[in-house]
């Protein structure tokens, strides 16, 4: 009788060891869009060749296609493992929010009724950094744009992209994204790295400022920070840490030298790969046992019909222009996306 019951309390009580965790997905991105700028031409941006009598002979039906070749990317970002794709998505190399506002209005993504966050900078290049969200998934509380003072030898300040700081609700708790367009290596890797420093900077200053409040604030840093994971910029100025074991509380991970150190990249130059668009995030996300999301998995986004298959720059992200000859591309570069894992108590 004793050996019946203790098989029958044994086969009660199965179920409820053996069930498994449930967890919510969710997906982070960025992306460098190339150079998305409107047909009209601005008297007060840096616009010229991207009108329809400008040397890239950018038209309306240039822009049409080139963001409906973007919405195509968009609309399939990290949907393998969340039907309705990111949460939030940084993007760079935008001329304004207008258009943004074409971009989320396009067929494929239109449904799921995207918001933005822009402002305009003062970049010689007249392009901004942007952030776009599904307000099912994150709800914007504050955001600012954080101004990267660069000088010239003589002094005179020269200006690059503001780095886009948002502060939202995500997974029931705040979250701080750092959307970042780095000083490029114009003139030279070593000559142009304090400028990347210097807007590395930028973040981490008000990144330091959070951390000493609680060093479990959870943060996201993104960009196209024209250096890899390996830079002085990333491992010196951020502290990031390429290991997951060497983060201490307060400081930020970066998981994308693995790929790099396999010769994967987002962008190629001259048959050479580089890791230039990047997600790190703070330690609060490496924890499992944290109330919100946690860090799962990074991610390239790299589809076959995003990769040029001849001529010069075959095997290379499909570009939106070579030269001055529309090449009715993407970008020049692969966005990435990071999956995040939320326990379903």
């Amino acid at each position: 009788m004793k050996t019946f019951l203790f098989l029958l309390l044994c086969v009660i009580c199965l179920p409820v060891f053996s069930q498994e965790k449930k967890y919510e997905v969710s997906v982070i991105a960025f992306y460098n869009l190339e150079n998305l700028f409107d047909t009209l031409n601005d008297p007060y941006r840096n616009d010229e060749d991207f009108t329809p009598t400008g040397a890239n002979a950018y038209t309306p039906k240039v822009y049409l296609d080139k963001l409906s070749k973007l919405s195509d990317v968009l609309s399939q970002i990290g949907t393998d493992v969340k039907p309705d794709g990111f949460a939030f998505l940084g993007v760079a190399e935008i001329e304004n929010r207008k258009v943004l506002e074409d971009l989320v209005s396009q067929p494929k993504l239109k449904d799921r009724n995207l918001k933005i966050v822009h402002y305009e900078g003062p970049d010689a290049r007249s392009i901004d950094c942007g952030l776009i969200y599904n307000p099912k998934y994150f709800k914007v509380k504050h955001s600012e744009s954080l101004f990267v003072k660069l000088t010239n030898s003589d002094g005179s300040l020269y200006y690059t992209r503001d780095v886009l700081w948002v502060t939202g609700t995500y997974g029931g708790e705040t979250v701080h994204v750092f959307v970042n367009h780095w000083p490029s290596r114009r003139g030279g890797e070593d000559a142009s790295a304090p400028s990347r420093a210097a807007a590395a900077g930028v973040s981490k200053h008000v990144i330091d400022s959070l951390m000493k409040i609680d060093p479990n604030t959870k943060v996201v840093l993104m960009g196209d920070l024209n250096d890899d994971p390996t830079s002085p910029s990333v491992t010196q100025v951020l502290g990031a840490k390429l290991k997951v074991q060497d983060v201490k509380d307060g400081g930020l991970y970066n998981p994308w030298n693995d790929y790099l150190s396999k010769g994967i990249g987002t962008l190629a130059y001259q048959d050479s790969w580089n890791l230039f668009d990047q997600i790190m995030l703070s330690s609060g996300f490496l924890k499992r046992e944290t109330f919100g999301f946690f860090f799962k998995k990074a991610h390239i986004f790299n589809r076959n019909f995003m990769v040029t298959k001849t001529g010069r720059f075959k095997g290379y992200p499909m570009r939106t222009y070579d030269g001055v000859i529309y090449n009715g591309g993407y970008s020049d570069h692969f966005p990435t996306y990071c999956v995040m894992l939320k326990e379903v108590k």
